[in-house]
């Protein structure tokens, strides 16, 4: 049995069963999102946008579709080299870690997708708040599309399997210590795996804390992709918008 749960998101998202556990994600969902996300901040012409935690790039590769000018990071080398495919004059991938600040400025910092409360060190997620800060230029925008963790710990399906591409991925999911927890196990290529993902459930208030000590302001929250209002019990995403 092939375990790795110290840093799982350096390993797990690494790999190319991750990418096939999660293959069936809705782009049009997204595209939506970033269509609303993007008016509603009045992003101009060919604004720079950084892309913090982009995974294999499709919210970048889309965003860079619309005109604005992308710079798309993650901690995985080989989400990076696989996003490298879609580079052009204005759209550009690199290896980063999301606790330390970016060499430059944009006009908007977006971390979508629950690409937050992943570490270990409980400091690393108000230095990434802080990196947002110093990545922002006068004008900018920073962004933090979350799950609702009381929506999510109230919906939680304890137990499932998944089946694509002929794995079998039995999922396991739990509360425990305010982590929300999915165990991952399945064989392939002749090998048993078992990974774990554990994210912190950051409520709005754990996040108003958090923004209070890096000493960015918190404009408006939104409760799902359509941007309407959000509600801590029935809202499905926690949308943060913040300078």
């Amino acid at each position: 049995m092939t375990k790795d749960t110290q840093q799982w998101f350096a390993s797990w998202f690494d790999t190319t069963f991750y990418h096939i556990l999660y293959k069936d994600r809705d782009n049009t969902e997204a595209q939506v999102f970033m269509d609303n996300l993007t008016e509603y901040l009045n992003i101009p012409e060919g604004g720079e946008i950084l892309d913090l935690a982009c995974g294999k790039g499709r919210h970048s590769v889309y965003l860079n579709s619309l005109g604005y000018d992308l710079t798309g990071v993650d901690l995985s080398e080989n989400s990076i080299a696989y996003a490298k495919q879609f580079e052009n004059d204005t759209l550009h991938f690199e290896v980063h870690d999301m606790c330390q600040p970016y060499e430059k400025q944009f006009d908007a910092v977006f971390n979508l997708f629950t690409s937050f409360g992943y570490f270990e060190n409980e400091e690393d997620n108000l230095k990434t708040i802080e990196a947002i800060k110093v990545n922002l230029n006068e004008f900018g925008f920073g962004v933090i599309d979350f799950m609702n963790s009381n929506y999510v710990i109230d919906h939680l399906v304890s137990e499932d399997v998944k089946t694509i591409e002929g794995i079998d991925f039995k999922q396991k999911r739990s509360f425990v210590d305010g982590h929300i927890i999915k165990d991952i196990s399945f064989t392939a290529e002749g090998r048993d795996f078992q990974f774990q993902e554990r994210v912190r459930a950051f409520t709005l208030e754990d996040f108003e804390i958090l923004f209070n000590k890096a000493g960015v302001h918190l404009l408006d929250v939104f409760g799902d992709y359509k941007l309407k209002r959000f509600d801590a019990k029935t809202s499905e995403r926690l949308v943060m918008i913040f300078k």
